[in-house]
């Protein structure tokens, strides 16, 4: 075998222009291959990160009513629905891949909260349990956090982000100042942000207001004084922290399926909790994204058969001018096993240093696109390892009949036409 790839290498060098030009179908179809999936994988890792918010990992669930949120802004608690426990959440908590769960309660669009004659318009206000820091990734930024003691004896105490700092409190620390929250005075004791920044992309108008309201803020009281500034007995919206995305879409309607069957009495309810999957959106944008690109490597894979049958030309012609060399190798005792595979070594091997010739330039050449139209790239090891072997297999294919002509020849006909 050695001897064999040796000789290959020989004939290639001797031949260069050629070769070259032989491998070149093969060189252009691995290099278009490796670059579309290169760009696929990428943009789907874009698309997670632009639904889903990168390394966020977070389900919400919630109460929807005939298919629709169950909007507490301006409906009543509904009847038939029961607030989510502790042994609920605990319960949430023991379902695989969940690695934290809260519970907290929100409005969308805060109304009645002012800061001395300021309103604050547009932002979002929620409360919150021990847990809602942790699940979101928020962190301390000023002051400080809720402490036990204000969840037992319900203070009236808040944390601000940095948005409601700017909004509200026109940049000045807010630490120890007052709000006012549906007639109640509540002291701001800390600020918050999250610990890893997230620009969201906004391709539709819910995406901007979803955008617009996050920038003007959000105030956060602990969940057990929420009934002090609404009502009692609203039902709570679950988060729900997975160990990895891909665990999103399975958790989530596991925690909506429990939710439904423990919190909602009567089977024939109009209620049901269900999941905000935005991994599924994820994987149907994923899906068009890839279906199109399947089509671009079909393409691409017809310059690898056209490499194939140059390969197979360019082998039949070497048989035919080394016609006289064969003869005398088989006039001294070469079998047809070794004729074989020379010439399918030789295939093989001109076809596999096209397909890393052809690997290389799709990675460089994925880059490039990178960097000049801002597409995300994703090289892939397993796409780069199949490139390879394919274009070895094809030299073997398309070497077939040249080498089974070579095998086959009489020697001493070969020998005559020297």
């Amino acid at each position: 075998m050695k001897e064999n790839i040796s000789l290959a290498f020989q004939g290639i060098w001797s031949h260069k222009m050629r070769s070259v030009l032989t491998m070149l179908g093969i060189i252009i179809g691995i290099a278009a291959i490796i670059t579309i999936v290169s760009t696929i994988q990428g943009t789907n890792e874009q698309i997670k990160e632009n639904l889903i918010g990168a390394g966020n990992n977070v389900v919400t669930v919630s109460l929807n009513q005939d298919g629709r949120e169950y909007d507490m802004s301006w409906q009543d608690v509904p009847d038939g629905v029961k607030v989510i426990s502790e042994q609920t959440r605990q319960e949430l908590e023991q379902i695989p891949h969940v690695e934290k769960v809260s519970l907290y309660n929100s409005r969308q669009y805060a109304q009645q909260v002012f800061y001395q004659n300021t309103e604050f318009s547009g932002g979002q206000l929620y409360g919150i349990d021990q847990n809602y820091l942790s699940v979101y990734g928020y962190q301390i930024k000023s002051g400080r956090g809720f402490t036990q003691a204000d969840y037992d004896q319900c203070r009236k105490v808040v944390l601000v982000d940095e948005g409601v700092v700017k909004s509200l409190f026109g940049g000045v620390n807010p630490v120890g100042k007052n709000l006012e929250i549906q007639s109640d005075v509540f002291t701001v004791v800390g600020v918050v942000a999250m610990s890893e920044s997230f620009t969201p992309t906004i391709n539709s108008m819910k995406d901007y207001q979803m955008y617009m309201s996050s920038t003007t803020g959000s105030i956060y009281m602990p969940i057990r004084t929420w009934p002090t500034a609404y009502r009692f007995d609203e039902p709570q919206n679950v988060a729900i922290k997975v160990d990895g995305t891909d665990a999103m879409t399975d958790a989530g309607k596991a925690a909506a399926d429990l939710l439904t069957q423990q919190q909602i009495q009567g089977t024939d309810s109009k209620f049901d909790y269900r999941s905000q999957d935005m991994l599924e959106q994820a994987q149907q944008l994923q899906s068009l994204s890839q279906s199109t690109n399947t089509q671009l490597i079909w393409i691409a894979s017809i310059s690898l058969l056209v490499g194939g049958i140059g390969v197979m030309n360019i082998m039949l012609v070497s048989v035919t001018e080394r016609t006289a060399e064969i003869g005398l190798k088989k006039a001294i005792g070469a079998k047809k096993r070794r004729i074989l595979m020379q010439f399918l070594t030789e295939s093989a091997v001109l076809t596999s240093l096209g397909g890393v010739i052809g690997v290389i330039s799709g990675v460089i050449l994925a880059q490039l696109i990178s960097g000049m139209m801002q597409i995300p790239v994703s090289i892939s090891p397993p796409a780069i390892v199949v490139s390879v072997v394919f274009s070895t297999a094809i030299g073997v294919i398309f070497g077939m009949l040249p080498a089974v002509k070579a095998a086959n020849l009489n020697p001493i006909e070969a020998l005559r036409r020297n």
